[in-house]
């Protein structure tokens, strides 16, 4: 709504009920605003956590289906144990 139609609101307001009831009309309208603006962040905040909760699952889906496409993971650093040993017939040719 813009500043117009809630000027003309208005004076149709004062002209029906009077200056008396302008004390009530401004509490009304505040209450009015108040639960639509908190209305629409209630749903703005549903919507964002259902879009991470689908992003989630699509993630998961994607990397259970295709595990070459998920996240990579460090490679595990290797012990002295898993390296082949040089042959004794290498060690006499050096």
């Amino acid at each position: 709504m813009g500043v117009t139609e809630i000027v003309f609101i208005f004076l149709i307001y004062l002209l029906l009920f009077g200056s008396k009831g302008i004390p009530s009309f401004a509490r009304t309208m505040g209450k009015a605003v108040r639960e639509f603006r908190s209305a629409t962040d209630q749903i703005q905040r549903e919507i964002l956590s259902t879009s991470d909760d689908i992003r989630k699952d699509v993630n998961h889906m994607r990397d259970s289906v295709d595990p070459l496409n998920s996240v990579p993971h460090k490679p595990q650093p290797k012990s002295k144990n898993d390296q082949p040993e040089a042959s004794a017939e290498e060690s006499n040719q050096s």
